[in-house]
C-alpha cells in the first residue's frame, strides 16, 4: 500500500486498465456491505464537451446505517460522504486506484473514532490478482 502524502490522499498501483479496475472494485464493495452509489465517468463527461483527457472514473460508496450517525455527530463529515475511490491514469499509462486517507479524515472532522481505517485495505482487495469476491 502507498503511504498517504500530506494532501491525505492514499494511491494505490492497479495492474489493471482504468475500467478493469472499476470492475473489480464494485463487486468487492457491495460483497462488503457497501452501496455503490454513483459512478462518474470522467474522460467520457469531457469528451461531451469536447474535451479530452487520460481515462478516469469516480466511484462514490457508503453504508448509510454506519454513515447517518457518524453525519449526526460529525455534520461536517458530509462533505466527505460518500467515500470516494478514483480511478485513474497517469501520464505514463499507470492505473492508480485512490482514496482519501481515514487519518485525514478522522483529523480534518476532529473525530475521535476512527471509522475509516479498514477502506485502504478494502480497497487493495480489488487490485489482488484472484478472482474478485462477489
Amino acid at each position: 500500500m502507498s503511504t498517504p502524502v500530506e494532501s491525505g490522499v492514499i494511491n494505490l498501483a492497479s495492474p489493471y486498465s482504468v475500467d478493469d479496475t472499476v470492475q473489480r472494485l464494485i463487486p468487492v464493495l457491495e460483497h462488503a456491505g457497501m452501496t455503490v452509489f454513483a459512478r462518474i465517468d470522467q474522460k467520457g463527461a469531457a469528451q461531451a464537451v469536447g474535451l479530452t483527457m487520460r481515462p478516469m472514473m469516480l466511484v462514490l460508496f457508503g453504508n448509510p446505517k454506519a454513515g447517518t450517525p457518524l453525519m449526526q455527530t460529525y455534520p461536517t463529515l458530509a462533505i466527505d460522504l460518500p467515500l470516494k475511490a478514483l480511478v485513474w491514469e497517469d501520464a505514463d499509462g499507470r492505473v492508480w486506484l485512490s482514496t482519501n486517507s481515514p487519518q485525514y479524515l478522522q483529523n480534518r472532522h476532529s473525530m475521535t473514532e476512527a471509522p475509516f481505517v479498514g477502506v485502504p485495505a478494502l480497497l487493495e482487495r480489488a487490485l489482488q490478482s484472484n478472482k474478485p469476491e462477489k
